[in-house]
């Protein structure tokens, strides 16, 4: 395993129209644990509830450490990197954020190249509108609150506008001119990115993000 080696990874938001999807460069070294923080700086979530991956069969994330995983068999993933799925030859991948709301993600390995020296990782690359907001209800509920928010100012309909913006917190842009936002995912990004020698420390579990090989 090198740090050398870069997945082009394309992150889409399932069963969303239009479709959510984000593009990131990660390098082979980082682990699912490492993963799912970088899924959450690149979509827009804030990492409130809990998530897993599941990779041909097999599920990833925090096992409850009292063993109340209800019967399934959930493996650590900050254990296993992403160089593993890369050498098994696995195309596509899931993720699931929010149990309740259910946010199904698929991970396509679009390809795998040789990383830039000196060049920071994860990298963002591009993608198009805004994830939902958080705690909304799941697809229907999102599908409501942008029904909601494109009524009018005023008359019929512009209590519901009033309300959903007001429950959101501010106003809300589904279309999200990602490359006007780059600069801010790119920012949330930057606590995971490190050059080729400290690629392996920083996403492996080292000092830096020594809460992150717990999931944290």
């Amino acid at each position: 395993m090198t740090a050398d080696t870069l997945a082009i990874l394309r992150i889409e938001l399932l069963y969303t129209e239009p479709l959510v999807w984000r593009r990131v460069a990660v390098r082979g070294t980082t682990s699912l644990a490492a993963l799912h923080k970088i899924i959450q700086a690149t979509m827009g979530w804030l990492d409130y509830h809990l998530w897993e991956f599941e990779v041909e069969g097999t599920t990833y994330g925090l096992p409850d450490p009292d063993g109340m995983d209800w019967g399934r068999t959930i493996k650590r993933a900050s254990a296993v990197k992403l160089q593993k799925l890369l050498d098994a030859g696995v195309e596509t991948f899931g993720y699931v954020y929010d149990m309740g709301d259910n946010w199904e993600h698929q991970i396509i390995i679009e390809r795998v190249e040789a990383a830039q020296p000196d060049q920071p990782y994860p990298q963002f690359l591009g993608g198009e509108r805004r994830c939902p907001p958080e705690d909304c209800g799941g697809l229907p509920g999102y599908y409501e609150f942008l029904e909601d928010i494109a009524g009018p100012d005023k008359g019929r309909g512009s209590k519901k506008k009033k309300e959903a913006l007001d429950w959101y917190g501010g106003p809300y842009d589904e279309v999200n001119d990602l490359k006007r936002s780059a600069f801010f995912v790119h920012s949330q990004l930057t606590p995971y990115q490190s050059p080729r020698e400290d690629a392996s420390r920083l996403l492996c579990g080292g000092d830096r993000l020594s809460n992150l090989a717990d999931g944290g």
